[in-house]
């Protein structure tokens, strides 16, 4: 794309700018860039110049920014934001490439992170760039190659390619289950319940599956998988866990299965990413590596389209973006 000189100011003038909207000052912008103050404020005034727009207005000794000086600077520290990141990558990998993922905590470190070693012995030239995030992503404004997600194939302009899917254990503390064994669904509803935010029918689908109707909801919420299973194992009540965080807990010998078997949970695990990321060489290979690893169980699909409707269990979608997995 071709763009009049007017319209592409030098990085100089760009840096000066962001540095004093950001620091609110000449002489903190000037510190940081390693700049006089004098050469600062020529930079800010020659952008205005070539932009032909106030930027700041010059209040005694003070520059105060005006509204269109804060959205432009939105843009442009963005627009700076981009190129530091592709500068830096390709000095730290220039022979190979940089994928930039967003990961569910949880999943992330127990599920993913222990088979990242099997990628980086097979793609030693991809760097990795794990950044832990519950919020949604949003690919339009924000440096990630893909992202963990959790709930449905339904994130519209992205391919998904489905990791797992989430059933549900109920386990307890080996001291809470020596003092109050259950017997059956009945005895699960009279104790304790812990509850995660984003999986708010969570328990009532766990007591359907038994034949037994769900108490009214009580107990302590959590907004993530971590803290509810720390508050599981230190005995303030039962709760749901997906395998690949109780196994490892159970197996340690600080939770037990209360009762029952794992239930059918709604929704899954998916890796999506941008359609204009489709043909990224890293990408391409990470997603190719991933669909292997879950190939010949459940996971594995790759859909290009959003499914038609979410899971009724499932976290709802917030303005077409990710939902977080609540771990």
């Amino acid at each position: 794309m071709s763009w009049s000189p007017r319209y592409l100011p030098s990085i100089s003038m760009l840096r000066a700018f962001e540095a004093v909207m950001r620091t609110g000052a000449t002489t903190a912008a000037a510190d940081e860039l390693h700049m006089t103050q004098a050469a600062v404020s020529r930079h800010v005034q020659r952008l205005e110049a070539q932009l032909g727009a106030a930027l700041f207005r010059r209040e005694k000794r003070r520059l105060v920014p005006t509204p269109a000086g804060r959205h432009y600077a939105e843009a442009v520290s963005r627009a700076l934001d981009l190129i530091g990141r592709a500068s830096m990558e390709l000095t730290a990998n220039p022979g190979g490439g940089t994928l930039s993922l967003a990961i569910l905590p949880a999943f992330g470190t127990r599920w993913l992170a222990p088979r990242l070693a099997a990628f980086q012995a097979a793609h030693p030239g991809v760097t990795l760039h794990l950044t832990t995030r519950l919020r949604p992503v949003d690919f339009e404004t924000e440096a990630f190659d893909a992202a963990i997600h959790f709930g449905a194939a339904d994130r519209a302009g992205c391919g998904h390619l489905h990791l797992a899917d989430e059933p549900l254990l109920a386990v307890a503390s080996p001291g809470v289950l020596e003092r109050h064994p259950p017997d059956g669904p009945a005895a699960i509803a009279a104790m304790p319940l812990l509850h995660l935010q984003s999986r708010p029918r969570a328990w009532e689908r766990w007591f359907a599956h038994h034949g037994q109707a769900a108490p009214a909801q009580r107990g302590m919420v959590f907004d993530q998988f971590a803290p509810m299973t720390q508050a599981a194992i230190h005995g303030l009540g039962v709760a749901l866990l997906p395998p690949f965080l109780a196994e490892p807990e159970i197996a340690e010998g600080r939770l037990r299965p209360a009762w029952g078997a794992a239930v059918p949970g709604r929704g899954g695990y998916w890796l999506v990413w941008p359609h204009a990321r489709d043909d990224y060489p890293p990408l391409a290979a990470f997603r190719d590596w991933l669909a292997a690893e879950v190939r010949g169980g459940q996971g594995g699909a790759v859909r290009s389209r959003p499914a038609a409707t979410s899971p009724p269990d499932a976290p709802a979608p917030q303005s077409g973006l990710p939902s977080s997995d609540g771990s």
